[in-house]
């Protein structure tokens, strides 16, 4: 089993997202109303897998190929699953490692708020995230790097404390979507 990587805060990931983000966003034009670095690289001092999250916000979900095909000349690979209702996935490159994941979401929309809310709050509580990342190494040690599956069982399995803290942002007013 070759365990999931989780890495200590690469003070280069924001750049490398601001690289990316420029990408997307000549590719994307007018589609994309929103491109955020979401997920643990856009947490200052967050341990992580090095992948880079991007959130990318749209008017419409529907049809899917309106942001699929400029994706997939950026070298994104679309990975259909259940999720794809509300939160059609994108990874870079097709093969693993990956370097970049994409989750699209309808702007304005509950997906959406959840992921920033949960950023914004890690951001503002460094003991909540240091506690997260503690769960990731943990939780990558379990899991494997080398198939699909496993990836996705190490996911869900950080769900409970995602949600623990998306309830304390809400209960404390987020939204606030600070960039």
């Amino acid at each position: 089993m070759v365990p999931i990587t989780v890495v200590p805060y690469d003070p280069r990931w924001p750049k490398q997202y601001a690289e990316e983000r420029i990408r997307l966003l000549h590719a994307l034009g007018a589609i994309a109303r929103r491109i955020e670095h979401n997920g643990s690289t856009a947490v200052p001092g967050l341990a992580a897998k090095p992948i880079i999250d991007i959130q990318i916000s749209v008017d419409t979900l529907l049809p899917i190929d309106t942001y699929r095909i400029p994706l997939q000349r950026l070298g994104y690979a679309h990975v259909p699953h259940a999720d794809d209702a509300f939160c059609p996935f994108f990874h870079r490159p097709a093969a693993w490692p990956h370097t970049h994941h994409v989750h699209v979401v309808a702007f304005g929309g509950e997906e959406e708020a959840r992921t920033l809310v949960f950023r914004d709050y890690l951001r503002v509580h460094p003991g909540l995230a240091r506690e997260y990342g503690v769960l990731k190494a943990e939780l990558a040690q379990q899991h494997s790097a080398s198939d699909a599956v496993s990836r996705e069982a190490y996911a869900k399995a950080k769900s409970e404390f995602i949600d623990r803290i998306i309830r304390l942002a809400r209960a404390g007013g987020y939204p606030h979507f600070a960039g």
